[in-house]
């Protein structure tokens, strides 16, 4: 990889054109890489203290992307494209995109800027302005290393009272044949199989574990410049384990589809103290970063199904997740931004409890969830939506907190993906845009998809006393205080028709509790 001093290229053509590649676009195949000149571009990478920082990104969330960029840096020079590589600590470092893009266009005498458009609204917003600060041509193109297009979103949801997931998984379905029949039909009859995929674990089972790689020199020092610059930060960078390089994701991958997914539907929804990973892929980062092609990851899934290695309902899961929920929530946060991140139809504004930082507290599904996520940047997601989700909605928590919070914790956090998940499916911020009803539940839940409970030091076998799972209470505090805005939803039927059959004094003791808990969430 060559420094900054050594930077121009050693060819007599002179250089034309930047291609800027940002630390989410690390793919051979990108569109702003797609018809490069090898004799005349430059393609220029830059670590930027702006997108270090614009929230407080957990620790392995830094050193994986910085140090996947200087690998695939590596890859690129390796293919014969020259690379202007601006590391974070380089001398004359602007910390920002747009100040690396502007020194590398007049350092390289050129006049042309190509990017692939960013997966943020507010690095988009900034870039649009580029052409008159920088004073030179840009060429914004769209990231085409989706399923869908925004276009055809865009299309798909012209004219629709609501956007459903269902609806639109299926157009992706149609769209790319994976589990569909000859005749244009789902395989095995059904669309979803969601209903099979909510089993409790046994007590004795073995996980399989993610794939681990050893850091080599490149991501040791990435380690120590992010535990010295951003000590303050989330997290512990080390140990760390993730793939930075494409054949290591390729080998995650494989690791998933032969040893994981198998039961990996059965058992998505569960949780358990006894292993953080269970048999989840763990491979959202690898996508998201380019390391890996969300159609080559379904078509792998695929695969194994039609050879028999993985039942239907574990294949369709998967392939759900990433062709049905991750295309579907990048659509609506473009359709719906910039307002979308404002909304907050709940009017919840109570203060982020300390332990979402620190783990400190007695509600043990709480402690485990955040606990991992210290620890290894990740949660699944049931944690998210039904543990930590689940706790910030019943308790009415910030939502500009909560979001930063959920970008600051995973190391898969975009907001593209991140932002609608949050503030639209688990704390319903957005009125229904993304999901039909919140996703609010009692300790009962809990208790039925893992062993938090067995150990935890509340009871969720009591509702209103001092020693109660804190969920119970505030759920049904949660239910009766929106109560007249859920009455016109047909999904929160049940739920009010029992909220309003119950006994007066067992609601007012359950509303008691809830008002002493929210009074002192730090203390919980």
């Amino acid at each position: 990889m060559a420094d900054e001093a050594t930077c121009a290229p050693e060819a007599d053509l002179p250089v034309t054109t930047i291609r800027l590649i940002l630390g989410d676009q690390l793919s051979p195949g990108l569109s702003s890489l797609c018809d490069i000149d090898k004799d005349t571009d430059v393609v220029l990478m830059a670590e930027v203290m702006a997108e270090c920082t614009y929230v407080k990104h957990h620790k392995k969330k830094i050193a994986f992307v910085l140090s996947a960029m200087r690998h695939f840096a590596d890859e690129l020079e390796a293919d014969g494209v020259k690379v202007d590589y601006i590391k974070l600590k380089d001398r004359g470092n602007t910390g920002t995109l747009k100040g690396e893009a502007e020194r590398a266009l007049k350092r390289h005498k050129a006049d042309k800027l190509i990017v692939t458009r960013p997966g943020e609204y507010r690095l988009q917003e900034d870039m649009e302005s580029w052409s008159q600060d920088l004073n030179a041509d840009i060429d914004l193109r769209d990231d085409d290393r989706f399923i869908a297009s925004l276009a055809e979103f865009n299309d798909w949801a012209e004219g629709r009272k609501e956007l459903r997931m269902e609806y639109f998984y299926r157009e992706m379905r149609r769209k790319t044949g994976f589990l569909m029949t000859d005749d244009g039909e789902p395989e095995g009859g059904k669309w979803n199989y969601d209903k099979d995929n909510r089993k409790a674990l046994p007590d004795e089972m073995d996980f399989p574990g993610p794939s681990q790689f050893t850091p080599d020199d490149i991501t040791e020092e990435v380690l120590d410049l992010v535990e010295a610059e951003f000590a303050d930060h989330f997290g512990d960078a080390r140990p760390f384990s993730f793939a930075v390089k494409r054949h290591q994701a390729e080998h995650a991958l494989k690791r998933f589809i032969d040893h994981a997914l198998p039961c990996f539907g059965d058992y998505q929804d569960a949780m358990t103290d006894r292993d953080p990973h269970l048999f989840h892929s763990i491979l959202a980062a690898y996508i998201n970063v380019g390391l890996l092609d969300p159609h080559a990851v379904c078509a792998a899934a695929e695969k194994a199904y039609e050879a028999g290695n993985a039942p239907l309902n574990a294949v369709e899961g998967f392939i759900r997740q990433i062709i049905g929920w991750r295309e579907f929530v990048r659509g609506v946060y473009w359709h719906e931004m910039p307002d979308y991140k404002t909304r907050n139809i709940l009017r919840a504004d109570r203060p982020l409890p300390d332990f979402f930082w620190t783990g400190d507290t007695r509600m043990a599904c709480m402690a485990q969830a955040i606990g991992q996520t210290k620890q290894h940047a990740y949660a699944h997601h049931i944690q998210r939506l039904m543990v930590t989700g689940n706790f910030a909605l019943l308790a009415g928590l910030d939502t500009d907190e909560v979001n930063d919070w959920y970008m600051c914790v995973y190391a898969d956090a975009y907001e593209w993906v991140e932002l609608p998940n949050t503030h639209g499916m688990a704390l319903w911020a957005d009125g229904g845009i993304l999901g039909s009803k919140p996703y609010a539940a009692s300790g009962k839940y809990i208790e039925r998809m893992s062993d938090h409970c067995k150990g935890c030091a509340y009871s969720v076998k009591e509702q209103a006393t001092e020693d109660a799972c804190p969920f119970n209470a505030l759920y049904w505090d949660f239910i009766a205080r929106h109560e007249q805005r859920f009455d016109g939803n047909h999904r929160m039927g049940l739920v009010l028709n029992s909220l309003r059959k119950m006994d007066g004094d067992k609601v007012a003791a359950l509303r008691k509790r809830a008002g002493n808990l929210l009074e002192d969430l730090d203390s919980l």
